[in-house]
C-alpha cells in the first residue's frame, strides 16, 4: 500500500518556520550593519593616510622609527574601537563587578597600610624580604654576605682607548673577583647572579671606585681583564665598584645579625 505525499500550504510553511522578524527590528539591523560598514572602511582610509603622512614627516625629521611604529600602533587600537563602537559600548555598560570588586579590594588593602603607618610599633622587616628567599641562589647569599662584611667590591669595564674617550667602546663590562672572594661554587655564573641581585634591587652597579687601590691591582692583573684588554688592542679600564643598595643593606642586616659584628672584627684586624 502507497501513500501520497501532500505538499504543504504556504500558510502552513510559514507556521513551521516561525514568526517572521519585526520589519522595523529588520531596518534597525540593516542600519547598525550600514553604520559600522561605513565607519570601519572611513577608518581605515583615514588611518592610511595618517600613517602615510606621519612616516613622511618621521623620515624628513630624523625620528625614531620604534617609536612611529609604537605610537601608529596605540593610534589605530584607538581608532578601531571607535569605528567598531567598542569605546561607547564599554562606556554604556559602564564597569563590570568585577573590576568594582578589585577596586574594592585594592582600597581594603591601602586602608590597611595605612592604619599600619599610623600605629606606634613599627613593622621591623620589609614584607618583600620572604619573597627574596625564593630568588635567590646559595652563591648569591654568599655574595650578599661579602658586601655585608667586607663592603664595596672592586669592578673594572675593559673599553678601547681613544682620544678624551670619544667612540671608545665596552670589550668587556663588569670585571670583578666577586665570586672568588665569596666562595661561590659556580664562578661562570657570577654576572648572572649579579643581574639578579641587581633586579630584586639588592645591590647596585656603581661609577664610584673604592678607595682600596690594591683590590683594582690584583683585579687588572686577573687572566680574564688581560684577555679583555688583549681584544681590545689598545685598551684601557674603568674602574667601578659594586655595592649593597640601602634595601639590601636592611635585608641583610634583618637575615644576617652577625653582621655587624664580623664587619667590626674586619676592620679592627686591618687596624691591627
Amino acid at each position: 500500500m502507497t501513500s501520497e505525499r501532500q505538499e504543504a500550504s504556504p500558510q502552513e510553511r510559514s507556521r513551521s518556520a516561525g514568526p517572521l522578524p519585526d520589519p522595523a527590528t529588520v531596518r534597525g539591523m540593516v542600519r547598525l550593519a550600514a553604520g559600522a560598514w561605513w565607519r570601519t572602511n572611513r577608518w581605515a582610509v583615514e588611518t592610511a593616510v595618517d600613517v602615510t603622512r606621519r612616516a613622511a614627516r618621521a623620515a624628513r625629521e630624523g625620528e625614531s622609527p620604534v617609536a612611529l611604529i609604537d605610537e601608529a600602533r596605540r593610534e589605530l587600537v584607538r581608532v578601531a574601537r571607535d569605528a567598531l563602537g567598542i569605546a561607547d559600548l564599554e562606556r554604556r555598560l559602564g564597569p563590570s563587578s568585577r573590576d568594582a570588586d578589585e577596586r574594592a579590594e585594592l582600597r581594603r588593602r591601602w586602608e590597611e597600610l595605612m592604619e599600619r603607618s599610623a600605629s606606634v610599633d613599627g613593622d621591623d622587616e620589609h614584607p618583600a624580604f620572604p619573597y627574596l628567599f625564593n630568588n635567590l641562589a646559595p652563591d648569591e647569599a654568599r655574595i650578599l654576605k661579602l658586601l655585608a662584611v667586607e663592603g664595596p667590591q672592586a669592578a673594572v669595564d675593559v673599553r678601547t682607548w681613544r682620544p678624551l674617550g670619544i667612540g671608545s667602546t665596552v670589550v668587556a663590562p663588569g670585571l670583578t673577583m666577586i665570586g672568588q672572594r665569596a666562595g661561590c661554587k659556580a664562578l661562570d655564573r657570577v654576572p648572572v647572579y649579579l643581574s639578579n641581585l641587581y633586579r630584586l634591587g639588592l645591590i647596585w652597579f656603581s661609577r664610584d671606585p673604592i678607595d682600596d687601590l690594591a683590590s683594582y691591582q690584583v683585579l687588572e692583573a686577573q687572566p680574564e681583564v688581560l684577555e679583555a684588554l688583549e681584544r681590545a688592542g689598545r685598551g684601557t679600564t674603568v674602574r667601578r665598584s659594586i655595592r649593597l643598595t640601602p634595601f639590601g643593606e636592611q635585608f641583610v642586616a634583618a637575615v644576617l645579625p652577625e653582621g655587624k659584628d664580623e664587619r667590626a672584627r674586619a676592620a679592627g684586624d686591618g687596624d691591627a
